[in-house]
C-alpha cells in the first residue's frame, strides 16, 4: 500500500484565472502559471516518489515538467471532469439558466456524469493504492477534489468540501489503516 500520493494542482490559465470552466479545452499556462509550476520544483526537490502521474492535457503535464518531472507518466484517467454544454463558461452564466448549480449536485448537460467521474478516480485510488512507495499527481481542480472525496470513501460530491487553489500542493495518507487527507491546498 502507497503510504502517501502528493496531489499538485496545475498552475494558472487564462481560463482558471477568469473562473471558466475548462474540461477538454487544452489551454497553456499563463506566464504566471509556469512560473509558480517552476517554484513547485523546490517544494518537491527533496521527496522521492515511487510513480509520478499527470493528466495528458498540457496545463497539467506543462505543471509536471516545470516541477522537474517531465517523465510524468501520462493517466488518462486524470483528465478534468468533463464539462459538456458548460466549457469555457462561469458558474454565475450557468446559474443564470440553472440557479444554484454547482458541478456537484447538478448535471453538465453533454458533460460527464459524476458516476463516471468516481468510476476513474476510483480506477486512480486503486493504482496509487498498489505502489510500493508515495506517488506523484498533476491534474486539475475539481478532479482532484473528487479524487480526495473517493480516496476517503465518500461520494464525488463531497469533493465541494475542499477548495483547491492553482499551482497547490495536497496529501493523501493513511492514518494507521484509515485513509486521510496529511495536507491540503498548500
Amino acid at each position: 500500500m502507497a503510504d502517501s500520493a502528493l496531489l499538485a494542482r496545475h498552475g494558472a490559465t487564462e481560463w482558471s484565472v477568469s473562473g471558466r470552466h475548462t474540461s477538454r479545452t487544452d489551454l497553456p499556462l499563463l506566464p504566471e502559471g509556469e512560473e509558480v509550476a517552476r517554484g513547485l520544483a523546490a517544494r518537491l526537490a527533496d521527496r522521492d516518489f515511487a510513480e509520478v502521474l499527470t493528466s495528458p492535457l498540457l496545463r497539467a503535464r506543462r505543471t509536471a515538467e516545470l516541477a522537474g518531472f517531465a517523465d510524468a507518466e501520462v493517466c488518462d484517467d486524470l483528465r478534468e471532469w468533463g464539462y459538456g454544454d458548460y466549457e469555457g463558461r462561469t458558474t454565475a452564466e450557468i446559474r443564470q439558466d440553472v440557479p444554484g448549480w454547482t458541478i456537484w449536485t447538478h448535471p453538465c448537460p453533454g458533460g460527464e456524469p459524476a458516476e463516471e467521474v468516481a468510476a476513474r478516480c476510483d480506477r486512480v485510488v486503486a493504482r496509487i493504492r498498489e505502489v510500493d512507495g508515495p506517488v506523484l499527481v498533476f491534474a486539475h481542480g475539481h478532479l482532484l477534489r473528487a479524487l480526495a472525496a473517493r480516496w476517503l470513501g465518500l461520494p464525488v460530491g463531497e469533493g465541494r468540501l475542499f477548495r483547491l487553489d492553482t499551482a497547490t500542493l495536497s496529501e493523501l495518507g493513511h492514518e494507521r489503516e484509515t485513509p486521510v487527507l496529511l495536507r491540503w491546498n498548500c
